[in-house]
């Protein structure tokens, strides 16, 4: 079965930067779309970032600005830069991989913002 392994959570002051990495486990076939969502404590799981086989980027408007995704399409790997942190932005984040096998998701990352 395929995991998604995801790097690069932690702990960040406001205003830092963190970059998280997704890849899976063994190649997947066929990924129309690459993304991450997140989940803060009492809230819904929500996507802050998508990213198209044919490079269309879409995020949240929380994070619009802030945020870049980016995907190696060689690797199987898709990256979610996130400069200017705040504290709303704390949450465990996950990827997600769409493909005709269906969604694959990654078991998740903290991401804690404070000083």
């Amino acid at each position: 079965q395929v995991q998604l392994v995801e790097s690069g959570g932690g702990l960040v002051q406001p205003g830092g930067s963190l970059k998280l990495t997704c890849a899976p486990s063994r190649s997947i076939s066929k990924i129309s779309a690459m993304g991450w969502s997140r989940q803060a404590p009492g809230k819904e799981r929500g996507v802050v970032a998508r990213i198209t086989d044919d490079g269309s980027r879409n995020y949240a408007d929380t994070v619009k600005g802030r945020f870049t995704i980016s995907r190696d399409n060689a690797k199987n790997t898709v990256y979610l830069q996130m400069d200017n942190l705040q504290p709303e932005d704390t949450a465990v984040y996950y990827c997600f991989f769409v493909s005709t096998g269906g969604i694959y998701w990654g078991q998740g990352t903290q991401v804690t913002v404070s000083s």
